[in-house]
């Protein structure tokens, strides 16, 4: 065969099978839509908290397990912190002591006030002595330099009773203040000491334990978690492209992962204010309106929250739309350009552009043959 009959040959194929090839074509439907948006997270309990041990050394004893309901105030583990009573017991004793030094017959106290009797003596002794010496001089019967000296001695000793009556004074206040620091440390050691029981803080049921008796922990280690037993949320994880969307109060349905035939109704209590890295999403809580009858925290679901409603939306396969947001109407000669509400990986709203008499054509069938019929089984 020629080179010129060939490209004709070939050139003849291509046209049969340009004509030969299929295409689609269906109309609008109007249908009730109802747009989600689709969250993951977990099953959490209310008020969760770490009961988290305060002092370091080994467990002794733990009193509760997995599953048991706890009351404020009790104890749930004690570690064995030797140091904490000692230095407990060492407070105790040096705040009797002080106490006893504040006694009127503690030794220093009477001490002093010994000093003050015998300086007070002396004080009238020699005050006795200077008006003697007063009315000797007044007499001319002493020279003036023997009354000066025994005036000067009465001052001495007047100087000395005040300055011992001062001395008891300070010794009082000082014997106070050192039963005011030996209360405040007793009071600090005996809490230090109680921090080797560990209490639970708010009464709640024990979802998980850390620790069994005879491990060493240190201060701040979490022995176990506690929740409320009563109050089970879900906490869902959504993306930042669809957070603007959800608001509270909004319904969700949800579907936990051990059991997917089954969906809990919910409402959207809680949009967290902070991005959480971790998981690179915004956190919600959603609160069960249904009874939930799986209570174990941690269990994996998925969460539909329903964001909007329309009534009658017109509504076209996604596989008659082109990247460019045109559609192709049977008999036209160009491609439509439409106006959009949204767009699925199987259906678009359409605006504006067509109605439901329009006539639609494409040559995408492999993505989307969906017939009327079933799109009307597909929609909420």
């Amino acid at each position: 065969m020629k080179r010129k009959d060939l490209l004709y040959a070939t050139a003849l194929l291509l046209v049969l099978a340009s004509c030969g090839k299929k295409t689609a074509e269906t109309k609008p439907i109007r249908k009730d839509v109802t747009e989600t948006v689709f969250a993951s997270g977990v099953l959490e309990a209310e008020g969760t908290y770490n009961l988290t041990a305060r002092a370091d050394g080994y467990i002794r004893q733990i009193t509760f397990k997995e599953g048991d309901i706890v009351h404020e105030g009790k104890v749930l583990a004690v570690i064995d912190n030797m140091e904490n009573i000692i230095n407990t017991q060492s407070a105790e004793a040096l705040y009797t002591i002080a106490m006893s030094n504040t006694s009127p017959f503690a030794p220093a106290l009477m001490q002093a006030n010994n000093a003050i009797v015998i300086a007070k003596q002396k004080m009238e002794l020699d005050s006795l002595q200077a008006q003697r010496y007063s009315r000797l001089l007044q007499a001319n019967s002493i020279a003036r330099a023997d009354y000066d000296n025994v005036l000067l001695q009465y001052h001495t000793s007047k100087s000395n009773y005040l300055n011992a009556a001062e001395n008891y004074r300070l010794l009082q206040q000082q014997s106070a203040q050192q039963l005011i620091n030996s209360n405040t440390q007793k009071r600090v050691t005996s809490v230090l000491a109680g921090n080797n029981e560990i209490r639970a803080v708010v009464s709640g049921k024990v979802y998980k334990k850390y620790r069994q008796p005879g491990d060493y922990v240190r201060k701040g280690d979490v022995l176990a978690v506690i929740a409320s037993a009563q109050y089970i949320y879900a906490k869902v994880n959504i993306d930042e492209t669809n957070i603007e969307k959800v608001k509270p109060g909004q319904e969700a349905v949800i579907q936990l992962n051990t059991s997917k035939a089954k969906t809990y109704r919910a409402t959207v209590a809680e949009i967290y204010p902070a991005f959480d890295e971790s998981s690179q999403s915004f956190c919600c809580k959603l609160v069960f309106t249904d009874t939930l009858d799986f209570r174990i925290t941690g269990t994996q679901l998925q969460a539909n929250i329903i964001v909007d409603v329309r009534k009658s939306a017109l509504l076209i396969p996604r596989n008659y739309l082109d990247f460019g947001g045109h559609v192709l109407v049977k008999g036209g000669k160009a491609p439509i350009k439409i106006v959009t509400k949204f767009v699925s990986n199987s259906w678009v709203q359409v605006l504006s552009g067509i109605d439901e008499h329009t006539i639609l054509v494409t040559d995408n069938i492999a993505a989307n043959q969906m017939t009327t019929s079933e799109a009307g089984s597909q929609m909420h």
